[in-house]
């Protein structure tokens, strides 16, 4: 019983902040300057995973390619998801080719 109980637990920990802002979002109405800020949150966070590799001695190459096809992908306005499966395959693809 004390198992069960512990996972039951631990569900409540990990799940209700997972579905409070969801609640709260519905009421709540936020400033465009606001909703613009948090457009840009994902690019950011796919700006923190890439700038890393550019600096990286071994592979500068393989992070400066996939930086620049990310940039480029993302001055198209496509999708974060595009962007980041773009920026994967340059690097892949560089990988391949040395």
């Amino acid at each position: 019983m004390k198992p069960f109980m512990v996972i039951i637990g631990m569900m409540l920990v990990t799940y209700t902040p997972r579905l409070l802002p969801g609640l709260l979002m519905e009421r709540f109405n936020p400033p465009a300057w606001f909703e613009k800020w948090l457009k840009n949150i994902p690019y950011a966070a796919l700006g923190a995973l890439i700038v890393p590799g550019i600096f990286d001695g071994e592979t500068r190459l393989i992070g400066l390619v996939s930086g620049v096809v990310a940039v480029i992908l993302s001055l198209l306005n496509l999708h974060i998801v595009l962007v980041m499966v773009g920026a994967v395959l340059a690097a892949y693809g560089v990988q391949v080719l040395l």
